[in-house]
């Protein structure tokens, strides 16, 4: 919601801008209006232009680096529930009661994401009383022989690294591009589009362009600040590694 917010807003101020200018331009003073004045303005524009173009790079390549770091943890979430289910059947039948609250938790995670398209890492109280539950359950295990003691403390180790792993997930889902640097650039783009407008012919086809310039940009910017938050919006984290765990759980 607050991307669209932002897009909307970007889409705005970069529509008023250049029709402002083009309003305005009008009724300057003659020697506002001079060839020279209209270099100095472009000249201005052009060095925003580059200033912009790497910020803008700057922004994709963060946004692409969060995606992707997330999606391997992700990834690695589910591998480390499947291992721990692994280490909980080799154990023997005395784990039943281990795994029931982890198929539960797993199945809660799933559920989430799937059917209400929302965070599945969220830091709630019953996904913390199932993963104490299946903490306790372990720790009251009690091994007949190290092959078993060797099993269970792989188990430990496997549900530490999902507890780690969840934690880091939910950290990583608020973005990690700062908000100031985005009115930064929204106001280096509204410069930008207002000296566009600065003796630009009055025109049909002088304002769609305009207007269809600021949307593509704010639909550019949606997109970027959409991959820096990658459990909503069009482009998501897959549940596929959660679906598949829930899966080999469940046989």
């Amino acid at each position: 919601m607050q991307e669209t917010l932002i897009a909307v807003a970007v889409f705005l101020c970069l529509t008023a801008a250049p029709l402002v200018s083009m309003a305005v331009y009008g009724k300057l003073p003659a020697h506002h209006r001079e060839d020279d004045t209209n270099n100095v303005v472009r000249l201005a524009a052009n060095l925003f232009v580059v200033m912009t173009s790497l910020v803008l790079g700057l922004m994709i390549n963060s946004a692409k680096n969060t995606f992707e770091s997330i999606d391997r943890n992700v990834h690695t979430y589910a591998t480390e529930l499947i291992l721990l289910d692994r280490s909980l059947r080799q154990y023997g039948p005395e784990t039943a009661e281990v795994r029931q609250p982890l198929v539960a938790y797993v199945q809660r995670q799933t559920n989430n994401w799937t059917e209400a398209n929302e965070t599945p890492l969220v830091a709630n109280r019953l996904s913390e009383r199932l993963l104490t539950e299946i903490s306790t359950r372990l720790t009251a295990l009690q091994p007949a022989d190290a092959a078993r003691g060797s099993l269970l403390e792989d188990a430990h180790q496997h549900l530490q690294k999902v507890v780690e792993l969840r934690w880091a997930l939910i950290e990583q889902s608020e973005g990690t591009i700062p908000r100031p640097l985005i009115v930064m650039l929204v106001a280096w783009l509204v410069l930008i589009f207002a000296s566009f407008g600065f003796r630009a012919p009055r025109n049909a086809i002088t304002i769609e362009t305009f207007v269809v310039s600021a949307a593509l940009i704010a639909g550019a910017l949606y997109l970027i600040l959409d991959m820096d938050v990658p459990f909503s919006g069009p482009i998501q984290i897959s549940s596929a590694p959660l679906q598949r765990a829930l899966v080999e759980l469940q046989q």
